[in-house]
């Protein structure tokens, strides 16, 4: 079977050796509580195996005749044992449970700080459903087993230990009866864990290329409905679901494979215990009580031997997800820069720059381009021509396959990704609104922010009067389930934090690209004051912001092939000149029986405007 998400270069997944070593590391610093934890459910658990031989000697004493008032005192004692097991379980796995959560807050906090480092390129190369899968469903399966299986298997697992001691300390034969089901067990657990294992792996593969393609489907709604895509995701959610599906049967049908056989290893252990306590009564070597205690103490072994058992399956699949959080430590961490280096002011330079995607496919071909401190660059061209690439590569997201990326002077490889990242901010058009306060949204860009900074970055924006409008104010909590706000408003939050953080080179890859065309006239303006005092690259989706640019600088199959003033590249007369008539055109006849620019700012977002050249490059309007 092929593995789903095989196209992609997925985060690497820890071996069992690093999983135990990482589990060890983090159990190294709670051995008090860890020690608390077994000593009590070892006390309780002791506690509650006097409960079969205080069975059998009642037994005894009703075959011996002794009357009434000899059962009271071992009825009694039952009471207490009763009392005192249940007492020592619920301590013992309250404390086992508490533990587990500690472990697993280190877990889910480690493996956040460790993705919020790694290289972008490398997670853009896994995807995202592969991340979110992990910090989603790989940690909610953890978390099960940390609530739920691992108290209980630890409880199992000592009642199995115990409960064989005492067999073998009621007569060693009774030990042997019992451990003739051991062989069909131990079969059966090789079979499970030899077919098991790799249907987990395989399945949180799966559920992470299934989420992956829910995310892009999802969150590119809209263009899939504007090239009317539908069937085409339709047809790979419904691949990715079945695949992810079948993986799913296929762990079902081998764990009731597993619990048949665990069934015939109970059959042969009961018999056997069975047939030794007739032969030793028969030939007087126990009596009948000791034989029924040793007949109770196997069969409490039932279900301590199958909740272990059966928890295997939910150590197998907490064992993958564990793996999958602990493999992300493998991949090397974001170069840091040498201390005090740092760009000496906004200006940019490339050379001879080249990437490519796939092997053998450049994207970008020995780029060379200079923007001076302060200067405003607008990136042109047909879709596939390489600006959010370039853009991308300037700001540190992809490293360059050849050539150089100079920032304020100072080689990017010498800055590092956090050097880069102190030097450029990068805005797309895909901005995540943060669950929280408006203000503390904003305050992630730079976290010292007043609350009079926070208004300036705002008004600067055009963005103060609608916060404040808002039913707290910027105390109104936005994001997920908060306040809805609107792609424009979205868009506006992000320029805001733009200015808060305050780098020297800021690079808008399209921005303004959904809000609408009335609103993204709006939030030019409102890039266009978040850029001032900086050097800004802007990868333009509509034609008017390139015309407002210091500069045009137009590529064409990962080259550029023209650079210089708009009006400078239209006089010209070549590839620019030919989108700027286009887009000229298009506002004065609609492309297709399209509507015309204003008719189609006024029509609902719903009602699929979208703008494009006749060609497919942007600045015109097509009915999608």
């Amino acid at each position: 079977m092929s593995t789903p998400g095989a196209d992609r270069a997925l985060l690497p997944t820890a071996s069992g050796a690093e999983s135990l070593a990482a589990l060890r590391t983090m159990l190294r610093g709670h051995r008090r509580l860890t020690a608390t934890a077994v000593t009590v459910l070892v006390a309780g658990t002791g506690v509650g195996l006097l409960t079969a031989p205080l069975l059998g000697h009642i037994v005894d004493l009703v075959v011996e005749r002794r009357g009434s008032r000899a059962l009271t005192v071992p009825l009694v004692l039952l009471i207490v044992v009763a009392l005192v097991r249940g007492a020592a379980a619920a301590v013992g796995s309250t404390l086992v449970a508490r533990l587990g959560e500690t472990v697993l807050a280190a877990v889910r906090e480690q493996f956040i700080e460790r993705a919020l480092r790694l290289p972008l390129e490398r997670v853009e190369a896994a995807g995202s459903g592969d991340l979110v899968s992990r910090v989603t469903s790989d940690v909610s399966v953890i978390a099960k087993s940390v609530r739920q299986a691992l108290p209980e298997f630890t409880r199992s697992a000592l009642t199995i230990v115990l409960t064989l001691v005492g067999l073998a300390v009621l007569d060693w034969r009774f030990l042997m009866a019992a451990l003739l089901a051991m062989p069909v067990q131990v079969l059966s657990v090789r079979w499970y864990l030899r077919r098991a294992a790799p249907v987990y792996a395989e399945h949180r593969v799966a559920t992470g290329a299934l989420q992956h393609q829910l995310l892009d489907s999802v969150g590119g709604v809209r263009t899939v409905r504007a090239f009317r895509l539908n069937r085409a995701h339709t047809a790979l959610l419904e691949q990715r679901s079945a695949s992810a599906r079948d993986l799913a049967l296929g762990g079902i049908h081998i764990v009731t494979g597993f619990f048949s056989r665990l069934n015939l290893a109970e059959y042969i252990g009961l018999a056997a215990m069975l047939g030794a306590g007739f032969l030793l009564v028969d030939n007087g070597s126990v009596s009948i009580g000791t034989a029924t205690a040793a007949a109770l103490y196997f069969h409490s072994l039932f279900n301590p031997v199958n909740a272990t058992l059966f928890l295997i399956d939910d150590a197998q699949s907490a064992g993958a997800s564990f793996a999958r959080l602990v493999g992300l430590s493998k991949l090397p961490a974001e170069q840091t820069a040498p201390g005090g280096l740092a760009p000496a002011d906004g200006s940019v330079k490339v050379s001879a720059l080249s990437y490519a995607y796939a092997a053998g496919v450049p994207v970008l071909r020995k780029v060379d381009l200079e923007v001076r401190g302060g200067e405003r660059v607008a990136l042109v061209g047909a879709s596939g021509a390489g600006k959010t690439t370039l853009a991308k590569v300037i700001a540190g997201v992809h490293e360059p396959h050849g050539g150089t990326v100079s920032l304020g002077g100072v080689d990017a490889a010498e800055l590092g990704a956090a050097g880069v990242r102190r030097a450029v901010t990068l805005i797309s058009q895909e901005v995540h609104v943060f669950a929280g306060p408006l203000a503390e949204d904003l305050r992630l860009a730079r976290p010292e922010a007043t609350d009079e900074e926070v208004r300036a970055a705002l008004s600067r924006v055009g963005a103060l009067e609608w916060a404040q409008a808002l039913t707290d104010g910027l105390d109104t909590v936005v994001g997920e389930g908060g306040h809805r706000l609107t792609v424009a408003q979205a868009q506006h939050l992000a320029l805001a934090r733009l200015v808060l953080a305050d780098p020297p080179i800021a690079i808008l890859d399209e921005a303004t690209a959904d809000a609408g065309s009335a609103g993204a006239r709006v939030l030019e303006e409102a890039a266009l004051r978040a850029l001032e005092g900086r050097t800004g690259l802007v990868v333009a989706h509509r034609l008017p912001q390139a015309a407002t640019a210091d500069r045009v600088v137009v590529l064409d199959e990962g080259r550029i092939v023209e650079t210089g003033s708009h009006d400078e590249l239209v006089a010209a007369g070549g590839r620019y000149a030919a989108l700027w008539a286009a887009w000229s055109d298009s506002r004065r006849e609609p492309v297709d029986g399209a509507p015309a620019p204003e008719r189609c700012a006024a029509m609902p977002a719903d009602a699929q405007c979208t703008r494009g050249f006749p060609d497919g490059t942007g600045g015109g309007f097509v009915r999608s």
